[in-house]
């Protein structure tokens, strides 16, 4: 492996195997960490990768060690889950006023938060976000540069919140994307494909599931209610 759209091709092709459930793949290393529900043979993953005639090859030396490990749901989500809690929090104390909660501040907080945290964790490693989003995301399939172009956006959204910019076209604007973006999720869940969520970058491998659809979910809800009280 040569480069991180090397790493995203080999991981994509072994998380298609039914029983592996996590893939951790290093260029640097030339090796594969692999979690499976139940053990997989080495004809199996070469298989997988392309087959004898694949440039992808496991090497005859290599050692392979097999340990059970089982990581819970929360174990999996635990990136995810830690950043909704930071974020809540914060949006909570911002928008405590006189001893009640500002709905409308609340969620610009809320939103601001989640699309600068997230646009963070993509731009540590835009070019392999951008093949990972390219793997699932109905735009980014037929167009490749969009993966590019959505980081950015989640920027702009997440400083326009913080800002109160324009809200009528900042909100429109996260409607309308998170619907974009929801879709692709949902193809990739409702056929069960096993592939990494871009959600956060390549920095954490996240597993595409329902907790990416309640993710995108809760956008376009809390900007349709934002203008709707507008």
């Amino acid at each position: 492996m040569t480069c991180s759209g090397c790493e995203n091709k080999v991981k994509s092709n072994l998380l298609i195997l039914p029983d592996v459930t996590a893939v951790e793949v290093s260029k640097d290393t030339h090796s594969a960490t692999i979690s499976m529900d139940k053990h997989i043979s080495l004809a199996e993953l070469q298989q997988a990768l392309g087959g004898a005639d694949s440039k992808y090859q496991i090497a005859s030396e290599s050692i392979v060690e097999a340990t059970t490990a089982t990581q819970s749901w929360v174990e999996t989500y635990k990136p995810i889950l830690l950043i909704f809690g930071y974020v809540t929090v914060i949006s909570l104390m911002v928008s405590l006023q006189n001893s009640m909660i500002d709905i409308m501040v609340f969620m610009r907080v809320f939103m601001a938060g989640f699309f600068l945290t997230f646009s963070f964790f993509k731009m540590l490693n835009l070019k392999a976000f951008a093949e990972s989003y390219a793997m699932y995301d109905i735009v980014a399939k037929k167009f490749s540069p969009w993966g590019y172009i959505y980081a950015f956006i989640e920027l702009g959204l997440g400083l326009s919140f913080a800002l109160n910019l324009s809200p009528v076209i900042v909100n429109w604007a996260t409607l309308i994307v998170m619907t974009v973006s929801i879709f692709g999720v949902l193809e990739s869940v409702l056929n069960k494909r096993k592939i990494q969520c871009a959600c956060l970058g390549a920095v954490f491998n996240l597993p595409m599931s329902t907790v990416t659809i309640v993710e995108d979910a809760i956008m376009i809800a809390m900007s349709a209610m934002m203008l709707i009280l507008m």
